[in-house]
């Protein structure tokens, strides 16, 4: 399989570098080959073009962040630790990785319509571990299990996605982790009866 061979993450890692640091629209397949240290024409033995790097780049990524967080709550039995965890792997996964974080919340937005589909696609596990927690809060109590789960987790996900989004435009002038604890607060107060 594709995935597997070593070029096909160095293709993955430099098209990360490069999309951050020259935005999707001028980000040649021939930059993201150079940086990755192989010729133009591999590329295409693994990609059909430069929109398929992105989704799979997204697809690698965002695969292992949710493998990550599905590994950390299980450590949780319950919700409201579940959902700390949550926004701590969220928040340190994209502030470790300033040009991944550059990626996701800036230049994934600017892509067009049926790319937003296919990125849409891939961002349904992630949503399906926030669902889980919030399940899991409703039925056991610790949520108010009368709140409508799709508004939830549009909450939870829209919540975590501004805040990363505004530490990406505001330069990291902050400490993203560092802000864990309070969202998780400020998300808790409104889930709780």
């Amino acid at each position: 399989m594709k995935k597997n061979r070593p070029k096909y993450k160095q293709i993955i890692d430099a098209a990360v570098e490069v999309i951050a640091e020259n935005g999707y629209h001028a980000s040649q397949v021939s930059k993201i080959a150079k940086k990755a240290g192989v010729a133009d024409g591999t590329i295409y033995l693994y990609f059909k073009n430069k929109e398929d790097i992105l989704v799979s780049l997204f697809q690698e990524k965002m695969g292992q962040f949710v493998e990550t967080i599905e590994q950390e709550i299980e450590t949780h039995s319950n919700a409201s630790d579940m959902l700390l965890t949550l926004i701590q792997v969220h928040y340190h996964q994209l502030a470790k990785d300033h040009q991944l974080a550059v990626v996701t919340q800036l230049e994934l937005r600017q892509s067009n319509k049926e790319l937003r589909l296919k990125i849409n696609d891939v961002l349904k596990g992630y949503l399906m571990v926030i669902d889980k927690i919030v399940e899991k809060g409703m039925n056991d109590g610790s949520f108010n299990e009368h709140m409508d789960r799709r508004l939830v987790r549009q909450m939870v996900f829209g919540t975590l996605d501004e805040t990363v989004t505004n530490w990406v435009m505001n330069d990291q002038k902050y400490s993203l982790e560092e802000q864990a604890t309070a969202v998780h607060g400020l998300i808790t107060q409104g889930l709780t009866k």
